[in-house]
């Protein structure tokens, strides 16, 4: 009678026992806190991957393609980006007083908006020849994206040297990648670019730790592209 009534109460001590919750296969979610393992955490995740993928794609498309043509523009011979050249003398009406009354006027007869990039005003000088002096020389650089115009003027002259680069398709978009001579909109919007692309990296990688891997092979590929971005930066 003890015996069945042992047997009796351990029977309805398991079945009220509160039952263990399961370990998750594979360790739970790598990188991850314990509370950001929820539904609601991962599908903010992936919306936020998704969007900012869709927001950079087109310029990921036009900044991987110009990286890529700048990367192997020498070794490879790709190519595709040229200039093409113009030189002339712009006559003066009259002598400026000071290199910025020669910027306005070079905006004003080349039709350019933008201030110069570069304006420099070099003294005057002696030569290597005897009993000769060398003048003022003032050097003003414009760039934007659709030209290079480079002026040379020798205080005193009647005319100033003007040099134009104009780009084709191609070495327009590099000169895009690179931002020369772009505008403040154009560079707050690659800005957002580069944040954009900083997330998704951080994103991506919580996301992957829903794949349950391994926590060696993730520090080992870690390891590996930090430990070739150190290699290569050095010996570059």
């Amino acid at each position: 009678m003890q015996q069945a009534t042992d047997i009796a109460s351990r029977q309805e001590l398991r079945a009220t026992a509160r039952p263990h919750p399961a370990k998750p296969r594979g360790g739970g979610h790598l990188f991850m806190p314990a509370r950001w393992h929820r539904p609601a955490v991962l599908k903010w995740l992936r919306r936020t991957h998704a969007w900012l993928g869709m927001w950079g794609g087109v310029l990921g498309l036009l900044f991987g393609t110009t990286g890529l043509l700048l990367n192997h523009r020498a070794t490879m011979k790709i190519p595709g980006p040229a200039y093409a050249h113009t030189q002339w003398q712009l006559s003066l009406d009259r002598k400026p007083e000071n290199i910025d009354a020669l910027v306005l006027h070079l905006q004003h007869e080349l039709g350019i908006a933008k201030p110069p990039h570069q304006k420099k005003a070099e003294p005057a000088g002696p030569t290597p020849w005897p009993g000769a002096a060398q003048p003022e020389h003032w050097v003003i650089a414009f760039a934007t994206p659709q030209a290079t115009v480079n002026a040379e003027y020798w205080v005193g002259n009647n005319s100033v040297s003007v040099k134009r680069m104009d780009p084709n398709l191609l070495a327009r978009l590099n000169r895009l990648h690179m931002a020369t001579g772009a505008s403040v909109p154009w560079i707050l919007l690659t800005d957002t670019l580069a944040g954009a692309l900083i997330v998704l990296s951080l994103t991506g990688v919580l996301l992957w730790t829903k794949l349950h891997g391994s926590r060696l092979l993730a520090l080992g590929l870690a390891g590996t592209s930090f430990g070739l971005l150190l290699l290569l930066g050095v010996s570059a």
